[in-house]
């Protein structure tokens, strides 16, 4: 947990970059067009749904840069961890 939140509190780059992963996976499987069943959007709502969260840690850090204490990512990891890992599976099943 220490790991992640090095990685990420703070740092909304490094958020925007895992959107941008996703991004292109959505890229990626719409230009291949990789099977009928598959939904490509899904790979869209994961990217926007990161992008969203790069903008709210961008407000954070303009805005309070001493917050040492977050309670909003008790509430924000687990909602991105669930649109992840659901929207994810979705794009391949």
């Amino acid at each position: 947990m220490e790991l992640l939140a090095s990685l990420l509190v703070g740092k909304p780059q490094n958020i925007l970059a895992v959107a941008a992963v996703f991004l292109f996976g959505y890229i990626v499987q719409r230009s291949l067009n990789i099977g009928s069943n598959r939904h490509p959007r899904s790979f869209l709502v994961v990217a926007a749904s990161w992008a969203v969260y790069a903008v709210w840690e961008w407000v954070v850090v303009l805005r309070t840069p001493e917050a040492n204490i977050r309670v909003d990512l008790l509430l924000i990891w687990p909602v991105i961890l669930i649109v992840t890992i659901w929207f994810s599976v979705r794009a391949f099943k």
